[in-house]
């Protein structure tokens, strides 16, 4: 029995030394036997694909970012701690793009892209706008990177441990950034020629060619710009070669709604034009405004017209052209309408300028049945412009009274009275004529 517990002391010391080396061998993986002794990202930039943008146009700018950086020097120790990071590996990576002096707007701020380690790839998009007038060609653009590498190890191998220190570094690379060359129409100026709200007008338009291309085969277009009451009649105008730098002018034919009002309204320019690969493409639509005049117009300024039940008269109705534009060649119209009957319902006024008012004369009868009343009678103006269009204005109100009027007034605006008065003069002169006769 003794000798029993005296082998069981002497055998623990023993499994104390072999748990001892058992444990060991498990914490073994903790300790590496590589370390890397040279290397460093390296990093490069470009942007993808064509490479080729329009002036004018709102575009993605794609940044392929990479890291080729290579670890140049091993070494295998099994007593070295391995550091977490390689020494290629770039960390903390931000990406920021600017213009430089390319001409375009660039509307992304920096963007975090996180650890690359070596062979990897980022692709990194950037909003833009290329500005409208931006010449074609080759501009570089900046690329901003942040990024952090691994610069040294501090370790302690008593207690297997190792403390990171890290390097910032901050690089600017340079990426070629293509502007495709061509026509770019600029609006010098826009004349309106009898430009005025419901009727056709003409606006004559000069354009040069602020590009870097010369067009070939140019025709120049007019269209409408959203809900502009300017909307083209004519389909375009050719214009044949449009060089750098020169100037064209182009009258369009226009019409304006009848809704619009005195003052100046959007409309849209585009040229169509053959580029140096041969093919037809339209040019970005270019913007301006032109003058539109308030809308031809008349007003009745002569007083009302007073007349009596069974009367017969001539009355005289002044129009004024309270418009903006002349009309030539105007007509002058009123309505038959109960009680009232026109013997002469048309009546040429000619030409009127705009503030200028004429006068024309009717001759109305009112039904014997006639209600004493004010009355309204229709009348408009049939007219045509400087272009030779034919146009009705809008309706007028010629104004009249009925009443019963005393005293000589109204026997002699009442054809009945009239026509007794008339007929009692004449037997009058029979009467004395025939007395006269007599008496020789």
């Amino acid at each position: 029995m003794a000798m029993t517990t005296k082998s069981m002391v002497l055998v623990q010391p023993r499994a104390v030394f072999l748990l001892l080396i058992m444990a060991c061998c498990i914490a073994a993986p903790v300790l590496a036997d590589t370390q890397y002794l040279g290397g460093s990202p390296n990093l490069t930039a470009y942007i993808p694909g064509l490479n080729e943008f329009t002036a004018g146009s709102d575009i993605t700018i794609p940044v392929v970012l990479e890291n080729t950086g290579l670890n140049q020097y091993e070494q295998v120790d099994p007593s070295v701690i391995a550091p977490d990071d390689l020494p290629n590996t770039a960390k903390f990576v931000t990406v920021g793009l600017s213009a430089g002096d390319a001409p375009l707007v660039i509307k992304s701020d920096p963007q975090m892209v996180g650890d690359m380690p070596g062979q990897a790839t980022e692709t990194v998009d950037f909003s833009a706008t290329v500005n409208a007038s931006a010449l074609g060609g080759t501009y570089m653009l900046p690329v901003e990177i942040n990024y952090s590498t691994l610069a040294f190890v501090d370790e302690d191998t008593f207690v297997s441990t190792a403390k990171n220190h890290y390097q910032q570094y901050n690089v600017t690379l340079m990426v070629p950034f293509v502007i495709k060359a061509e026509v770019i129409p600029q609006v010098v100026s826009a004349v309106p020629d009898n430009l005025v709200a419901g009727e056709d007008g003409y606006v004559n338009i000069t354009l040069k060619n602020i590009g870097s291309l010369d067009g070939a085969k140019a025709t120049v277009n007019l269209v409408q710009a959203g809900e502009s009451p300017i909307a083209p009649v004519d389909s375009g105008v050719y214009i044949g070669d449009f060089p750098v730098g020169s100037t064209v002018t182009c009258p369009f034919k226009v019409s304006v709604d009848s809704t619009a009002i005195a003052k100046s309204y959007p409309f849209g320019v585009v040229v169509n034009y053959q580029n140096d690969e041969g093919d037809f493409v339209d040019s970005q639509t270019v913007t301006a405004g032109v003058a539109v005049g308030s809308k031809v117009d008349f007003a009745i300024i002569s007083p009302t017209v007073t007349m009596s039940p069974g009367s017969k008269g001539t009355i005289q109705v002044e129009y004024k052209n309270t418009g903006e534009s002349t009309i030539k060649s105007g007509w002058a119209r009123l309505d038959d309408v109960i009680p009232f009957t026109s013997l002469n319902d048309v009546v040429y006024i000619g030409d009127i300028a705009p503030g200028q008012s004429v006068v024309a004369t009717y001759q109305i009868s009112v039904a014997s049945d006639a209600s004493t009343k004010h009355y309204g009678i229709d009348s408009e103006i049939r007219y045509t412009d400087v272009l030779n269009d034919t146009y009705v204005s809008d309706p007028m109100v010629v104004s009249i009274d009925v009443e019963n009027l005393t005293g000589a007034i109204g026997i002699l605006s009442n054809i009945y009275y009239l026509t007794i008065l008339v007929a009692a003069f004449v037997a009058l002169i029979f009467a004395t004529l025939r007395f006269r006769k007599k008496r020789r």
